[in-house]
């Protein structure tokens, strides 16, 4: 157990639970402007980050690439950003653009990125991460059905490719003590995550990213303690409900930089999030029955312990 929990418990220090950045794209006859902010938290580890980001982002239009005629980046602490500015040329006019932007490779696996872009009077917003790395803008508005299904699928993508919640969710199957409790369980989690995510961006409160990823690392921790220490402890549900609290922080702050609906973010990450608890329920429930001898509850427990942990200490310190 001990050596896979030391190859888990480094896990964390590779992604941030709060990775994103965004671009705002301007087209003009045959020119694009770009303008790309990135949290300074991201760049700092990147050795020369204007060339590296740069090399992960690459303009096509009508077949051919766009032509770098400037570009300039800047740190601004007092924002806590860092910014580049760009300008391409392309041989015709603008109509519709390819983009490729790969900005994962250089930050983190997580890393998503939200670009806006606008010709005239039209626009479109894109999201490009590890399972998105390229799409077309034709700067025709998308329609209501297609913008529901984009802003759902986001809101999935992001719980999908986050370890915080896939954790907190393998950890809240492991503390239901039945299939009744389960569901109470989820529920529970669902109200304190989604009441905090409609409520965040009318706050005006940014929480700061080390606060809300350390916060996950502990709810994943607290959670496996009562698993351990208190099998038999009443009121699961309320305590699974303040820990959501904490998960909708994440959820709220995507709503806020997206611009998304809210309702269509929610349907997804709550679609996922059941999907993957009752995948869950399903594994853990056939390791329950086959290695009933060796106490898979409590084993599981333990690494999720020391990977929440170990991940809380990891972020405090950086």
């Amino acid at each position: 157990m001990w050596r896979l929990i030391a190859i888990l418990l480094p896990l964390p220090a590779a992604a941030h639970l709060l990775s994103i950045s965004t671009g705002e794209l301007v087209a003009e006859g045959n020119r694009i402007r770009y303008e790309l902010r990135m949290p300074l938290y991201e760049v700092e580890p990147i050795r020369d980050p204007e060339t590296a980001l740069f090399d992960q982002l690459s303009f096509t239009s009508d077949g051919a690439a766009g032509r770098l005629l400037e570009r300039s980046c800047r740190a601004e602490f007092a924002e806590g950003a860092y910014i580049c500015q760009a300008a391409y040329e392309f041989p015709r006019e603008v109509e519709e653009l390819v983009v490729r932007c790969t900005f994962y490779a250089a930050t983190v696996p997580n890393h998503i990125h939200i670009l806006r872009a606008r010709r005239g009077e039209t626009s479109d917003e894109k999201i490009f991460d590890l399972a998105s790395r390229e799409a077309e803008i034709d700067f025709i508005p998308p329609t209501p059905l297609e913008t529901a299904l984009q802003q759902t699928a986001a809101g999935a993508m992001r719980i999908a490719g986050n370890a915080a919640p896939l954790l907190f969710l393998a950890a809240l199957v492991l503390a239901a003590r039945s299939r009744r409790e389960l569901l109470v369980l989820v529920a529970m989690f669902l109200a304190g995550e989604t009441a905090t995510a409609l409520v965040l961006p009318f706050t005006g409160w940014q929480p700061a990213t080390r606060f809300v990823e350390a916060a996950a690392a502990l709810t994943i921790a607290y959670l496996a303690v009562e698993i351990l220490l208190l099998p038999e402890a009443g009121q699961r549900g309320l305590v699974v409900a303040v820990l959501g609290v904490f998960h909708g922080l994440y959820v709220g702050h995507f709503i806020a930089t997206s611009g998304y609906e809210a309702l269509w973010v929610l349907l997804g990450v709550t679609a996922a999030e059941i999907g993957i608890a009752a995948l869950f329920a399903l594994v853990f429930g056939r390791l329950r029955r086959s290695l009933c001898g060796l106490q898979p509850v409590p084993v599981a427990a333990s690494l999720l312990l020391a990977v929440g942990l170990g991940w809380f200490f990891l972020r405090l310190r950086s």
